[in-house]
């Protein structure tokens, strides 16, 4: 390795203190990345049980709504469905854990309003209202955890990268320029000590 720097005792200081900073850095990065492995292996088995927990409403939900179109009639479901208004009825904030900012989806879950005429429907259809307006919530949870994982996955990457050139580079770079500098500055001692002690010698 290439140390290319004077051997003084001012650059023994600064290059034992590059390589403490570096050092200490390199720490706080490797505790930071597993925090956040730790965070993501817990959301992605939160996100895995959200998944099966939908596929479950929905299986329960595509059920009842067949029923309904036999027995109804599509054209006179696809009616009643129109007549639901559109409604938003989540606040999207955000978290910081370990300096990454994370999405939070605020919500509170209402009581189902109906919309139709208990003369034109059955309860199959109150069935398929019902698992729909369930099933809603819970991918309300899953587009926040997955997003979090993106984020987090993405400065998991980041960290690793930043701790990799500490541990590669930058921390054996310095420990070079200290190891070489030492060795001059004892080499110099010791050549001062001899030229001094032929110096008495001679006198």
């Amino acid at each position: 390795m290439d140390v290319n720097v004077a051997p003084t005792k001012a650059n023994l200081i600064r290059a034992k203190n590059l390589l403490d900073f570096s050092q200490k850095g390199f720490e706080l990065l490797d505790k930071k990345r597993n925090v956040l492995i730790r965070e993501v292996m817990s959301l992605m088995d939160k996100s895995k049980e959200i998944q099966s927990r939908i596929e479950s409403i929905f299986e329960e939900a595509y059920q009842a709504l067949h029923i309904v179109n036999v027995s109804m009639g599509v054209n006179n479901v696809e009616e009643i469905a129109i007549s639901v208004p559109t409604v938003e009825e989540f606040d999207i904030q955000s978290k910081s854990v370990m300096g990454v900012e994370l999405p939070t989806v605020k919500y509170k879950k209402r009581d189902i309003e109906n919309y139709y005429g208990f003369f034109r429907t059955n309860p199959a259809l109150d069935i398929a209202v019902t698992k729909f307006s369930e099933v809603k919530y819970f991918i309300y949870d899953l587009a926040k955890t997955e997003n979090s994982v993106y984020k987090l996955a993405i400065e998991i990457k980041k960290t690793q990268k930043r701790a990799n050139a500490l541990e590669k580079i930058q921390i054996p770079k310095y420990r070079e320029q200290v190891k070489f500098i030492e060795e001059a500055l004892e080499e110099k001692e010791r050549e001062d000590f001899f030229r001094l002690k032929r110096v008495k010698q001679r006198k």
